[in-house]
This record gives C-alpha cells, structure tokens and sequence, in this order.
C-alpha cells in the first residue's frame, strides 16, 4: 500500500476530476440550458475550468460568461433548473472513469478500508453515475453538494463522514483534484492526497500544499 496510508482507517474521496470526467456530459446539459434561454452555448473547454463548486455555480460561471455580467437571481434559478433538468436526463454517457480508479477501489476494498465519497455535485446524480459502472457498492457513505448545509471547502461534510465511521479526523484521508478538497480536508485535520488531472480551475493542485501527489489512484494499492 501506499505510505500515505499508513495510520489511515477511512478514506473519502471526490467524484468529479478525481473518480471520474464528468465534463463531457456536464458541457452538454449547460449549453442545452444555456441554449433554453436564448444564449450562445459555452463550450467544453470553458466547462471544464468552471467545474468544482457544485451545480449553481457552474450555471453562474456559465450565464455570466454568455451575458458578459453575473446573472440575477432569478436567470440564475430559471438557468440551473433547466441544467438539472437536462443533466438528469443523461448524466452519465459521455463520463468516463480515470485509468487507475477501479483498481484503487477494487484495492481499498480487499484490504479493508472503509471508502465514502463527498461532491460538491447534486446527491441525486451520484447513484446512476456510479451504477453505470458498476461501483455503486464500493461506497459505504456518499454526500452530495445538497446533503448538508454546507459544501466543500467548508469542511463540515468531512467531519461528518468521519463522525459516521467512528474515526478521528487524524486518521482519515481526503482524495481529491482541487484546491477546494485540500483545504476542506486540512480544515478537518484529514491527511491529504491530490491527483494533477482533474479540474482546478487552470491551477497546478500541488500549489494547494496537499500531503502527497499520485499520478494514477493505482499507486494507492
């Protein structure tokens, strides 16, 4: 096993960037939004960047990009609930799994850790994600951006997680692509692993100072 597991009885991970590449299905349910309100679609390639802080935000960063100034309140209603609408008709075609993640999970698993997963996406969408390849029971608890109040970076939905499992914040691990999932697991004094591939808004996550960088979530195991 990787060292950064030793002394780790729970590990938690991120969905998006860090299990999986949402953004192909993501850019698709926000330019058909986008597109239901008048407005030029946005791209791929810009989705990418805006991904990370939940759902509402996506469609904030989007209807302010198409109208060059932040939306009102009620675009920005009318905007998500038109990206919900399409996003949960299709949300897991064009997603695909990062090379390592099913054997990392597959690992974790034989080896006997308890693996939970926390997003900033929509709860409703996780289950059909993780049915439509199979990973649905290598989870023992999932949080959605819309489980708790809170959100990363906040880090409530961490300690939860490890108030769930019985384990001390010390000995657990956050997973993540982000500057968001460092800083929620450092302000639950989780130990932290980054993975450079995923969406950090154009950053390089090691500038976020996580516990240790794999390439591949194989190295876990």
């Amino acid at each position: 096993m990787h060292p950064i597991l030793t002394g780790i009885r729970l590990i938690t991970f991120d969905l998006d960037g860090t299990l999986v590449d949402s953004v192909p299905d993501l850019a698709v349910a926000v330019d058909a939004a986008l597109s239901d309100l008048g407005l030029a679609p946005a791209g791929e390639a810009k989705v990418r960047d805006w991904v990370g802080n939940g759902s509402r935000v996506l469609m904030a960063r989007a209807l302010a990009e198409a109208q060059g100034q932040p939306p009102t309140e009620d675009a920005l209603d009318r905007g998500h609930e038109a990206f919900l609408g399409h996003y949960g008709r299709d949300p897991g075609s064009r997603t695909c799994l990062y090379p390592g993640v099913r054997e990392a999970l597959d690992g974790l698993r034989c080896a006997g850790y308890p693996v939970a997963l926390v997003t900033n996406k929509p709860a409703a969408f996780i289950a059909p994600i993780l049915a439509g390849f199979g990973l649905e029971g290598h989870f023992a608890l999932c949080l959605g951006g819309d489980s708790l109040p809170q959100k990363k970076p906040d880090p409530a939905p961490l300690l939860h997680v490890a108030a769930h499992f019985g384990v001390a914040p010390a000995g657990c691990l956050m997973v993540g692509d982000s500057r968001h999932d460092i800083a929620a697991g450092r302000a639950a004094g989780f130990r932290t692993l980054a993975v450079p591939y995923g969406y950090n808004h154009g950053e390089p996550v090691r500038d976020s100072g996580p516990d240790g960088v794999v390439e591949s979530l194989a190295e876990l195991v």
